[in-house]
């Protein structure tokens, strides 16, 4: 069939507050022109972010009835914690209230003044807590993910060679791990191959360098394997997964994404050692070992969850309804990351707005101008949210400038999305008038959340 439809029936639904232009514009003029200090009650079609944004199905609001609200050793506790360690195989699950606070705890361990951390692409919070600590996010990304509109299938690689070179000359004392993204979020959303994460593996193992994923989005990367990648396409979504954690010593996950949580989020290892290191630093900040600064019921619904997540018609929709939108863009002839990806939609800010240069925020004034025209709050990847050294305070553009519209799991339909497109449309008609940005005010860490902009 052609029609796309959603494996799931609509049981309950949240009022969206329609907005016209003026409102906007003096909305967001009152927010500084950053999209993150809007009122969420004044955005139409919100695709900042599929972190925390998912509609949770019944049977996950089922489970959080069941939550088990003691402080130590609560039934829920175990219930996450074996279905965490089935599917993703490690021996100590330590959890989190959300993925950054896994990776505050995991860099804070590891991390040393002067390590370097290779990753295919670090996203914003892991490159912040890794520079927090004193070390170097360092992106090795592969030669493919270079050219935005190519149809190479697994563009969010890591360059092997690169990484060779980078344990040859560095080694083990420099490099406390080796991380992935999978999937690439900072490079379009895109796959990294099994034969990647082998290598990657190998070349970890072969140093004695911890191995790392940052899984947030595991199996939509394990769902791009089976479909792209050959060999694969009579593995099942679970079994693809539990190959990819075999390969690694552990990870960082925040549940908000491919569990479809609201909250939550988990770090795993197999060294117990270091686990114990790990807890003390969490019994401090988060909670107890067996919550983690999370509720029981909480709990519950990331259990649910990491299941559903692996069911293969979902994410069959998932990736179709995604590439519904990205070759609406094409057939329009709108710049945008090609092949599309699992979770977001990434338009080509510089190929949008080639009148302005990178450090006039291309990626910004586009964001800005999607929610004037239509009341869709995307997200700026590029050099507003990589662009500043946050130790010497040197600013240089970005390797890209994106605008990402991450689409919240199980929440939009397509007529939702008919609409984004016929907004982005109306936006390219007059792209030649988009005027640039500046930064008025930012911290230090972690900018483009509440740096305040004006027009140039």
């Amino acid at each position: 069939m052609k029609t796309i439809i959603e494996p799931h029936r609509v049981k309950m639904v949240e009022p969206i507050r329609l907005t016209d232009r003026d409102e906007r514009e003096r909305l967001i003029e009152k927010a500084h022109y950053n999209l993150f200090l809007l009122h969420a009650e004044d955005v139409i079609i919100d695709l900042l972010t599929d972190s925390g944004t998912s509609a949770m199905s019944s049977e996950a609001w089922g489970a959080m009835m069941r939550g088990d609200e003691s402080y130590a050793g609560a039934r829920s506790w175990y219930r996450f914690r074996d279905t965490v360690k089935d599917i993703f195989g490690f021996e100590q699950v330590v959890p989190t209230h959300q993925g950054r606070a896994a990776e505050r705890i995991l860099f804070s361990v590891m991390v040393q003044p002067g390590s370097i951390v290779p990753n295919n692409t670090h996203f914003d919070t892991t490159r912040a807590n890794i520079e927090f600590c004193g070390g170097k996010a360092l992106d090795l990304p592969c030669a493919e993910a270079a050219d935005l509109e190519s149809d190479a299938p697994f563009k969010g690689n890591m360059d092997i060679d690169a990484l060779e070179k980078l344990v040859a000359e560095e080694g083990r004392e420099k490099i406390p791990l080796i991380m992935v993204t999978i999937t690439n979020n900072s490079g379009g959303g895109q796959p990294v191959s099994m034969a990647n994460i082998r290598e990657i593996s190998r070349i970890a193992r072969d140093a004695d360098i911890p191995f790392y994923v940052d899984a947030c989005r595991f199996a939509e990367n394990a769902y791009f394997i089976k479909l792209r990648e050959p060999g694969f396409e009579n593995r099942t979504v679970i079994d693809i997964a539990r190959e990819i954690f075999a390969l690694a010593d552990g990870c960082t996950m925040s549940a908000k994404k491919d569990a479809f949580a609201n909250i939550g989020g988990f770090l795993c290892t197999n060294d117990a050692e270091l686990a114990q290191r790990e807890r003390n630093i969490l019994i401090l900040t988060e909670g107890f070992p067996t919550y983690g600064g999370l509720a029981g019921r909480d709990l519950e619904a990331i259990a649910v969850g990491l299941r559903e997540i692996l069911d293969e018609h979902y994410l069959d929709y998932r990736l179709l309804s995604t590439r519904y939108v990205v070759n609406g863009l094409l057939d329009s002839g709108i710049p945008v990351v090609a092949p599309a990806g699992g979770h977001a939609v990434y338009l080509d800010a510089r190929r949008f707005l080639p009148h302005l240069d990178p450090l006039q925020y291309p990626g910004q004034s586009l964001a800005v101008e999607l929610y004037i025209e239509a009341g869709i709050r995307g997200c700026e990847i590029g050099t507003v949210m990589f662009g500043m050294n946050p130790h010497s305070g040197e600013e240089q553009p970005a390797r890209s400038d994106l605008v990402r519209l991450a689409i919240p799991r199980r929440v939009y339909t397509q007529s939702h999305m008919d609409y984004v497109l016929e907004a982005i449309q109306y936006v390219w008609e007059r792209r030649e008038a988009i005027r640039g940005m500046r930064i008025v005010k930012a911290p230090q860490f972690l900018r483009h959340f509440t740096a305040y902009f004006d027009w140039l």
